[in-house]
């Protein structure tokens, strides 16, 4: 005879916490890598990073890592500080700016909205 009840209610599993597994390691630059090819010598490289004018993040080991976008980034850094005669305060305020231009740019296109004027970036 079973001892199960059929009307006893059923219980049913906590759901497990998800777990992500990384397949690809996330591709990063080093700190050598985005010098050479930016042309910067390391130090005003870890500069910006020190300034928040460039993102970047410690490894196990605690040598700098980059995004793949940095070399691009430092590139815009370089440009708007030679170009504009900006200091580094008003490039982490110019880029910001263009940052949020950007995004407002892309969710204009995304929602469909037409303008008659091309854009300016």
């Amino acid at each position: 005879m079973s001892t199960h009840s059929p009307k006893s209610p059923m219980t049913r599993p906590s759901p497990a916490a998800s777990v992500q597994y990384a397949l690809v390691p996330a591709r990063t630059l080093t700190l050598e890598t985005v010098a050479d090819r930016t042309g910067l010598h390391p130090e005003l490289v870890r500069r910006f990073v020190a300034l928040g004018l460039v993102d970047a993040r410690r490894d196990a080991a605690g040598r700098l890592v980059f995004p793949l976008t940095a070399p691009a980034t430092l590139a815009r850094v370089e440009r708007l500080r030679t170009g504009l005669c900006l200091n580094y305060a008003s490039i982490g305020l110019v880029l910001d700016l263009l940052d949020r231009i950007g995004r407002l740019e892309a969710a204009l296109r995304r929602s469909g909205a037409r303008s008659d004027q091309p854009p300016w970036t």
